[in-house]
């Protein structure tokens, strides 16, 4: 699994260590801080699996689905979003049968799949197979099965970390990330740090 974190740069630090020096108590600071930083990773989770959709070619539904994210404690200030999975079934990229094979959009780009079939039988009567929508080939290339199910090359732990992807959750993430901070900082003063 391969995820994307938030990670403090330029003067973030310093001003995290003087914002948790002036709330007078380490545990304060660091329940502030959580708040903040899962607060930041929510606003930015939405961005990110939208960007994600747009890179690979899925819809929004299904790559939110890989990913999980995981929540910034007291102790561990982090938050992670993680991809999950392997290679995802051509199926997932809008699959649909033509004379000539599978026509789907694996990265957004439509294609054909010679040879590739959803259904059985002689056209026009093609007739479901019973194999819930998925795209398959002859097996003779693959372990010499009879069909083999046919992948996308998409790769949601490997998409995450490249691309619009990867930019969207560190643009927003860090944007979004110092308006939080100083939000909980005010909160927690009472208003006296701004």
């Amino acid at each position: 699994m391969t995820g994307l974190k938030i990670s403090i740069k330029g003067d973030g630090i310093p001003k995290l260590e003087e914002a948790a020096e002036a709330l007078g108590s380490e545990r304060k600071a660091r329940n502030a801080f959580r708040r903040a930083i899962n607060e930041a990773g929510r606003d930015t989770k939405t961005p990110t699996k939208r960007a994600l959709a747009k890179q690979t070619g899925l819809k929004i539904s299904v790559a939110g689905k890989a990913l999980k994210e995981t929540k910034a404690s007291a102790s561990t200030l982090e938050f992670k979003l993680t991809g999950q999975g392997g290679d995802i079934a051509l199926k997932y990229f809008g699959a649909r049968e033509t004379r000539a094979g599978v026509s789907a959009a694996p990265f957004g780009q439509r294609d054909i799949f010679q040879g590739a079939f959803i259904k059985g039988g002689r056209f026009p009567n093609r007739v479901d197979i019973g194999k819930g929508g998925h795209v398959f080939e002859r097996g003779y290339r693959v372990a010499k099965l009879p069909i083999a199910k046919v992948k996308s090359g998409v790769v949601i732990p490997d998409e995450m970390v490249k691309g619009i992807t990867a930019q969207t959750f560190q643009r927003i993430g860090q944007s979004k990330l110092g308006e939080k901070v100083a939000r909980h900082v005010r909160l927690v003063t009472k208003g006296v740090l701004t």
